[in-house]
């Protein structure tokens, strides 16, 4: 196995690239996420697995910094603001 990332710029990337392909993959899932209120339940599978994929790559130092969650804020949510939703 290649070595933990432990730069931190290259950390943050890892969680955009990880959320951003989470996010393209399942449009739909998600768009009907945010209609129903209900994204994080609607997708707490392909959530979850891209949490541990970037936890295998990322040192633990940096894993537990929030870039993950920070990701999920910036390329789940904010790219889908347009979505008539209860959330906004």
């Amino acid at each position: 196995m290649d070595e933990p990332i432990r730069d931190e710029e290259e950390a943050r990337r890892l969680a955009r690239t990880i959320v951003s392909d989470l996010a393209a993959y399942h449009k739909a899932e998600v768009e009907r996420g945010i209609v129903e209120d209900r994204l994080f339940e609607v997708l707490a599978g392909p959530i979850e697995e891209g949490r541990r994929h970037y936890r295998e790559r990322v040192a633990p130092d940096l894993w537990g910094r929030g870039f993950y969650e920070k990701a999920l804020v910036d390329f789940l949510l904010k790219p889908f603001g347009r979505i008539k939703s209860r959330i906004w």
